[in-house]
């Protein structure tokens, strides 16, 4: 009984041993991972690195350049509705065919147009006296966007359309753009650097501390396209008025927004 507690107090001595360094430190629990080199060297240069908790000056700084579009972005499509399937897809195939043409008739390349969304659902009714729904008919809806590049078309595009497509056209919505964003992010991205170094001088000079170097810096673009409802493209079709279509695209904004990150002396 005695050789055999001896024997156990020696194996967890052993164990112990072998988890402990010369110095009295934890063992490495196994080789270094390939990050571990750097992450430790940078949190040496700058506590925080790593970890949650935030280091240096933190700024931010944001550019904005407003431009006028030169795209027009038009959603439409066709909802027919039948008997059957058949039907309501031939309705929905002859209208799209006169909508087509009338886009291509108006200058709209091919490769400018594109389907967005095709669907065929099953339509119901709800039938008081049997208390229970009752298949209809069939709905197929085809949806298009084209893109307009001449804004001042567009008006004329729209009303084509619609007479083209007859009663089962509608108008989803549209929006703008513009063909080239690439000047005006870079002239955002550039006033939005020196409202951030103009914001970190304010700060450490308020502060009465010195900055050193930029350890840190990332950028966000925001540049959606102006979105017109399409309810209010409907409203204005519906009112069967004879003046034609207006489409005001108005002026756009590019955002920029940069973060940057100052180490202190």
């Amino acid at each position: 009984m005695k050789k055999g507690l001896i024997l156990l107090i020696a194996a967890v001595s052993l164990l112990l041993a072998a988890c402990t360094t010369e110095d009295g430190g934890a063992a490495p629990s196994g080789p270094a991972g390939p990050t571990s080199a750097p992450l430790a060297a940078t949190a040496r240069a700058y506590p925080g690195v790593g970890t949650s908790q935030q280091f240096g000056l933190w700024v931010t700084g944001t550019g904005r350049v407003t431009y006028a579009p030169d795209i027009v972005l038009l959603r439409l499509g066709l909802e027919a509705e039948a008997l059957t399937v058949a039907d309501a897809q031939e309705q929905a195939r002859t209208a799209m065919a006169g909508v087509l043409a009338v886009l291509e008739a108006n200058g709209i390349a091919e490769k400018d147009i594109q389907t967005t969304q095709f669907s065929i659902q099953p339509v119901y009714q709800w039938i008081e006296s049997k208390r229970k729904q009752e298949l209809t008919g069939y709905r197929v809806s085809n949806i298009v966007q084209a893109k307009i590049r001449q804004v001042a078309d567009a008006g004329d595009v729209i009303d084509a359309a619609a007479e083209a497509g007859g009663d089962v056209v509608r108008i989803q919505g549209i929006s703008f753009d513009i063909n080239d964003p690439s000047p005006l992010q870079d002239r955002a991205r550039g006033l939005a650097v020196k409202e951030a170094v103009a914001k970190a001088q304010q700060i450490a000079g308020a502060a009465g501390i010195a900055l050193d170097e930029v350890i840190y810096i990332s950028e966000t673009t925001l540049s959606p396209p102006t979105p017109v409802p399409g309810v209010m493209m409907e409203a204005r079709m519906a009112g069967a008025a004879p003046a034609p279509t207006e489409i005001l695209p108005g002026e756009a904004e590019v955002n920029v927004r940069v973060q940057m990150v100052y180490s202190i002396k």
